[in-house]
């Protein structure tokens, strides 16, 4: 298997995100895990690491609801930032609202990225799954 650079997570929940970080490292899939805590953090850096011509993470783990800015106004943000090659967005939620599903389809047009729809608590397999097709 191929091991990616860099994943990032974005949420805002402790334990959401020592459980991704603990199934990486377990799969060891990455050389570097950013965390953020919510979409405003993790958008101001990407916008920063592209400025400085880096390569922004190829795998995303994003929540839905956070403070500051949530995970909807993070897409809507980051499918503007000009990055040619697909980024695997994977959006975990614990919501049931067929609204975030919509949502998500509606995303799923407007970009040339890879946004996937899961369900919290996400599982080993699932993350396993996710790192290979990136």
């Amino acid at each position: 298997m191929i091991k990616l650079k860099s994943i990032a997570i974005v949420d805002d929940d402790p334990i959401t995100v020592f459980g991704i970080k603990r199934m990486l490292s377990s799969l060891n899939v990455s050389e570097n895990i950013n965390t953020y805590v919510n979409g405003k953090e993790a958008i101001d850096d990407f916008k920063s690491i592209i400025k400085n011509n880096k390569e922004v993470p190829e795998v995303i783990f994003l929540d839905i609801n956070m403070p500051i800015m949530d995970g909807w106004q993070f897409l809507e943000e980051f499918i503007t930032l000009p990055i040619p090659h697909k980024i695997r967005i994977n959006i975990l939620t614990s919501s049931i609202d067929p609204a975030d599903r919509e949502s998500w389809q509606h995303y799923m047009t407007r970009t040339h990225h890879i946004i996937d729809y899961k369900n919290k608590p996400i599982q080993k397999k699932e993350i396993e799954e996710i790192t290979k097709a990136a």
